[in-house]
């Protein structure tokens, strides 16, 4: 994760507002494509560039967080506060580790390597509490 930068001050609009509501009201670490059709049941007429269009401008004023993993899609998270994630293998869901986010790794590797950092993102896989009780193939 990146250090937090100095927020970006943007105009006000109403789709802004509740595509964020949406986020901070979900724990689900959601896609555009979710959030989306969450949005059409308030505002039918909104597209999908429209969405994107709000989520990058989110992300750049520090509202949210764009989750990013190498795979085709992101998933967004409404809590901006660097914190760690738990990505089941399973079922596909991300939950929020609730740890503090350990500054030490952060020195340990500027130490080591002489290089200056200035955040970092720290993932868990596994199985969540639901997938470890019905055990299936791990994908």
């Amino acid at each position: 994760m990146s250090a937090a930068a100095e927020p970006i001050k943007r105009r006000k609009t109403r789709q802004r507002a509740l595509i964020l509501k949406i986020l901070r009201s979900t724990k689900s670490h959601p896609t555009a494509d979710w959030i989306y059709n969450q949005v059409r049941k308030e505002i039918p007429d909104i597209s999908l560039g429209t969405v994107y269009r709000n989520l990058r401008l989110l992300k750049e004023m520090g509202e949210i967080q764009e989750l990013q993993w190498g795979s085709t899609y992101s998933r967004f998270d409404g809590n901006p506060r660097e914190h760690y994630h738990f990505n089941c293998l399973q079922c596909g869901r991300v939950l929020d580790v609730d740890i503090d986010v350990q500054q030490f790794l952060e020195e340990l590797v500027e130490k080591k390597h002489g290089w200056k950092v200035t955040g970092h993102r720290l993932e868990f896989w596994g199985l969540c509490h639901s997938c470890r009780e019905e055990p299936r193939e791990v994908k």
